[in-house]
């Protein structure tokens, strides 16, 4: 019998009603409208269930909302000090559709949607190492965005590099050209060195992010990131729509050379 799905302090029978739970909460506000208390909660909740389960260690910390929050609010990559959660509003995305939206203190943002973060299934090696990927190089793209604005910026706004619409630090995303999209410079990176995916081993940073115990390893990233990357600054709902794009994974039809 499969266990009850618990997320902060509510626990669902089935995945299906913490889906519900959480459709109910977005649709029930317009765009552009920030949480109530309760609401906000429940999303500071979710996110740590996720972070949770990237780690490996649900259900080993207390669950509580004061430490989840601290927790979330922690894993938030920048060089500046004291970042934390603001605010999450409900957003207008592709084809007019509505997800969370978190604001933080750095004035960033990032889109999340609660039906991934409900049906993602537990880490396996290659989705650590991913993570662990993302984390190493999230200052160097967080700089590449910075440079940007303070190179272009008028009045607060740039212009989007695909759409040359002005916008706002927090309406703007850093977005990696095709054909190297991240997931493919990480695909590339693995296969160059031809990782043992079970020994590699990880650690919290002092933010709580999930990073590569060896910072050879980071480093080794970090530099092949910066080699093969070509970054633009746009609009998120033109990265958005993107997501995913040249990820292609393997099924048990296709065929491999023997």
């Amino acid at each position: 019998m499969a266990r009850p799905l618990k997320i902060g302090q509510n626990e669902f029978k089935f995945k299906k009603d913490a889906i519900a739970h959480y459709k109910a909460i977005l649709n029930s506000y317009d765009f552009g409208h920030s949480l109530n208390d309760s609401d906000y909660e429940a999303v500071i909740d979710l996110l740590y269930y996720d972070y949770l389960n990237c780690l490996g260690t649900e259900g080993e910390l207390q669950e509580d909302s004061d430490e989840a929050q601290e927790l979330v609010e922690n894993s938030v990559d920048t060089n500046a000090e004291d970042i934390s959660i603001e605010d999450i509003k409900v957003a207008r995305v592709q084809f007019n559709t509505k997800c969370f939206e978190v604001f933080y203190s750095d004035n960033t943002s990032q889109y999340i949607s609660y039906l991934m973060l409900i049906n993602n299934p537990k880490y396996d090696p290659e989705m650590l190492f991913y993570a662990a990927c993302r984390n190493a190089v999230h200052a160097d793209i967080h700089a590449v965005k910075q440079g940007y604005f303070d190179n272009h910026s008028v009045k607060g706004q740039v212009k989007c590099q695909e759409t040359g619409i002005l916008s706002k630090w927090t309406e703007l995303a850093v977005d990696h050209r095709q054909p190297h999209t991240f997931s493919i410079i990480v695909d590339r990176f693995k296969e160059v060195n031809n990782f043992d995916f079970d020994a590699i081993e990880y650690t919290s940073s002092l933010d709580n992010q999930l990073i590569f115990k060896d910072e050879n390893l980071t480093q080794s990233f970090r530099d092949y990131h910066k080699a093969k990357a070509n970054l633009r600054i746009v609009r998120k709902e033109c990265n958005s729509s993107r997501t995913g794009l040249a990820r292609v994974k393997k099924t048990t039809k296709d065929l491999t050379i023997k």
